[in-house]
């Protein structure tokens, strides 16, 4: 690190809070730390020139989960639990639009929808049969029914002839949710550097060493925001899980609005525009998917391609015009690790795929550790 005696200085002197990650949790610790401590120094290191995992990098959904994917955790997790987790996304997501604002983020208010396939008939009639009782559970935090079944207007082929649609769910725009915390971080006087990879840390009696490769320098505290990059930091307790995406070109007249998924959240598509953004089918290679590679491969992209032209758009020209990946933290359980792990040394990591719902919520109980 070739920094000048200015850059020491100015950056990494006389440090009270470091935060390691630049994505939604990591701004809002900082911005937390910063309503706490006004005259702090505050400096968040980000290792890519953007925000590396998912921030900005997954496919904008404003949601907390579908009916099957609550069905699916009610089997590992207690009733308490799901409850409690849903209630912790939609509390984030209100975090998210109040501190933002609706217009940073495009947040458009179309709904959510799940679809099922032909194939599915088990999944499809344990859903509508079980749906009253998720409800009924789910009432006390909506004030009314999440889930109701609808008539697939949207000329899906080879699909169950019910949609189930929840209201609550909307869309952002996650590359100007970024931007517009960027902005707020910026003018609250903390410090970003990108391209910053941590390569270690030593607990001190007043505080942390944090090396940069052969550079270090010395902060008060030191909290991590590393989502999917945090498995030594946990344990094990945190896996890597990459998300596939592509996203088509233009198409003229597309009728379709709103935020959509299928097979328990494991495939989920919406619109940008007149754009499809197609995403998921890490359930096709757990095993290549527990990576911290991004990347593509052609089993995945060719079913997601597939889906696109059977069953989204089975009547119209598609063209692939982007493909990309970003990398969530997941783990045996779906809930998120906000724990002090030292004197001076904190985390805030596994967001179980709803970063964009959990990720502010998490951030700001990061930040009320210290």
């Amino acid at each position: 690190m070739n920094f000048s005696w200015w850059e020491i200085d100015s950056w990494f002197s006389n440090v009270h809070y470091t935060v390691v990650g630049s994505g939604i949790v990591g701004l809002h610790a900082a911005l937390r730390l910063r309503e706490r401590f006004p005259e702090a120094k505050i400096l968040v290191l980000e290792r890519g020139p953007l925000p590396q995992g998912a921030s900005t990098k997954n496919a904008g959904f404003a949601c907390f989960g579908s009916l099957s994917e609550i069905m699916d955790d009610l089997i590992t997790h207690t009733e308490e639990e799901v409850v409690s987790l849903i209630q912790k996304r939609w509390q984030g997501l209100q975090i998210l639009r109040k501190r933002l604002g609706d217009a940073a983020i495009d947040f458009r208010p179309h709904g959510g929808y799940e679809l099922f396939l032909d194939s599915d008939t088990a999944g499809y009639e344990a859903c509508l049969r079980r749906m009253p009782f998720v409800n009924e559970v789910l009432r006390p935090l909506f004030r009314a029914d999440v889930f109701s079944r609808e008539v697939d207007r949207f000329e899906f082929k080879g699909t169950k002839e019910y949609l189930i649609f929840n209201p609550f769910e909307g869309q952002i725009d996650t590359g100007k949710m970024m931007q517009a915390l960027l902005k707020e971080a910026h003018a609250a006087g903390i410090l970003i550097l990108n391209s910053q990879t941590v390569t270690g840390y030593t607990e001190k009696p007043d505080g942390v060493e944090v090396a940069l490769g052969d550079f270090s320098f010395t902060t008060k505290k030191l909290l991590f925001a590393t989502n999917a990059f945090a498995d030594q930091l946990t344990n094990g307790a945190v896996k890597p899980a990459r998300a596939q995406v592509l996203i088509t070109e233009p198409m003229p007249n597309l009728d379709i609005r709103g935020t959509f998924h299928i097979d328990r959240g494991y495939y989920y598509f919406r619109n940008i525009g007149n754009r499809i953004l197609f995403g998921g089918g890490r359930n096709l290679d757990f095993e290549g998917e527990t990576t911290t590679e991004f990347g593509t491969t052609d089993i995945i992209q060719n079913r997601l391609e597939q889906l696109l032209r059977e069953i989204i758009l089975p009547n119209t020209e598609v063209a692939i015009a982007h493909r990309w990946s970003g990398i969530m933290g997941m783990g045996g359980s779906k809930r998120p690790i906000v724990e002090q792990l030292s004197n001076h040394v904190y985390c805030g990591v596994r967001l179980g795929g709803m970063g964009v719902a959990i990720g502010s919520l998490i951030g700001q109980e990061l930040a009320d550790l210290v």
